[in-house]
């Protein structure tokens, strides 16, 4: 019984890496600058920590509320 060889699927085949045009570039600069700023105002201006609430991490981390271990979702 002969095998025969399978093409590889589209996603595993590497695509040449195209140059980026110059508006992308700019696109890029821009997008950077723009996190640049955020990153230096969030520094200059951090969050106030809370007074009198509740210990240990926030119960919201992961988009469900968690107390205690039993998270409920809502």
């Amino acid at each position: 019984m002969a095998t025969s060889e399978q093409p590889d699927p589209p996603e595993a085949v590497p695509q040449p890496i195209r140059p980026l045009t110059p508006e992308a570039r700019r696109a890029l600069q821009e997008a950077e600058e723009r996190r640049r700023l955020a990153d230096q105002r969030k520094a200059e201006s951090p969050q106030p920590k809370e007074v009198g609430g509740r210990k240990g991490p926030d119960p919201t981390r992961y988009g469900d509320w968690e107390k205690d271990g039993i998270a409920s979702d809502f």
